[in-house]
């Protein structure tokens, strides 16, 4: 399990805008591209772990600020299939 998580926090901090923007519309939540640059420039080569609920809830605190409470919730909900 742990190299499981391993993997997804590291696809997760190396996600390209591009990616996040493709990941967004596949699970119909709306973000801009100038958003998507916004959280890629916050997650990219950080060490956040999305297991950890503390963490994840910071990283979506960070992620309500620079789009809105309804997409950091729905962002939310995505990170969540995820981590089970």
């Amino acid at each position: 399990m742990i190299l499981f998580q391993k993997i997804i926090n590291q696809k997760l901090s190396g996600m390209s805008e591009s990616e996040l923007l493709q990941l967004a519309k596949q699970n119909k939540i709306v973000i801009s591209q100038a958003q998507a640059s916004k959280i890629t420039a916050l997650i990219k080569g950080s060490s956040i772990n999305i297991f950890d609920e503390q963490e994840r809830n910071e990283l979506l605190k960070k992620v309500a600020q620079i789009t809105s409470k309804e997409t950091a919730d729905q962002v939310g909900l995505l990170l969540k299939k995820f981590t089970g």
